[in-house]
């Protein structure tokens, strides 16, 4: 069975003018829209996150150059300009919606900036958008105990089949932080796949669960994009970041050894 691997891009905020706290992992509606010109340019062909995990759980080809573009947290800037210019290219997408931060009848006041509101998250829906979990309130889940931590993926998974009477089947971790704890727990509240982050194509051995995606930024360049999409120099653009990402999970896991050892001193 083919493990070739696939870049799965992701997104947050598309914005002219995005705020102090989405700015970094923002992209201009301008430079979105030339990222998708290229993808065209270059033959992939966009696929969603089920398509691909189903592809590679049943065996059946994928379609040659697949790439999955993904958006995570739900800013209104999906709506107001990425989805014109996916539309424009026929590309399929996958939305991760933090439920709690949509705007409507279950928001908790946590968005980041102008997020979409359930309407706008049907309608993206009805387009060749795959609408995916991302928790409730967007917490750290691998610092949660198990109760807190199974509330925020089946609160999330039940308002997004309330809102659009299909259950999402695929989930993206917040902040990309999982571990084996918090997989077993997506896998047990019904999700089929995962994305994580890693800055790192995504391949058929890394488990449905696990599976690796490339930060696009503000900073983004179109030369660079090019570089990341066919998986060249990947590793020196993100050396900076897997250095902080382990430096910081040195810390969760002493944090959570911490509050395990409090608990059983109660």
């Amino acid at each position: 069975m083919s493990d070739t691997p696939v870049p799965i891009l992701m997104y947050h905020s598309v914005a002219t003018a995005p705020n102090d706290a989405t700015r970094e992992l923002s992209v201009a509606p301008e430079a979105f829209a030339e990222q998708l010109a290229l993808l065209g340019d270059l033959d992939f062909t966009p696929v969603n996150t089920a398509a691909l995990a189903a592809s590679w759980r049943s065996g059946k080809p994928l379609p040659e150059r697949p790439v999955l573009i993904t958006f995570d947290d739900g800013y209104e800037g999906v709506h107001r300009h990425a989805l014109p210019a996916l539309a424009q290219h026929g590309f399929a997408s996958t939305l991760f919606v933090s439920t709690g931060w949509i705007r409507g009848a279950h928001d908790t006041g946590g968005g980041l900036d102008t997020m979409l509101d359930w309407d706008q998250v049907r309608e993206l829906a009805g387009t060749d958008v795959e609408i995916g979990g991302h928790s409730h309130t967007h917490p750290q889940l691998d610092q949660l105990d198990d109760d807190s931590l199974r509330a925020e993926l089946v609160r999330c998974k039940e308002i997004v089949a309330d809102e659009l009477g299909a259950v999402p089947v695929s989930f993206a971790y917040p902040y990309g932080y999982s571990s084996r704890r918090v997989r077993h727990a997506v896998r047990e509240a019904g999700f089929a796949q995962a994305l994580a982050v890693g800055n790192d194509l995504a391949r058929r051995r890394q488990g449905p669960y696990a599976l690796r995606r490339v930060t696009v930024r503000r900073s983004t360049g179109v030369e660079e994009f090019a570089r990341l999409v066919e998986g060249r120099a990947i590793a020196r653009n993100f050396a900076r970041d897997r250095a902080l990402t382990q430096g910081y999970a040195m810390v969760r896991r002493a944090r959570q050894v911490r509050r395990k050892a409090s608990r059983s001193r109660v």
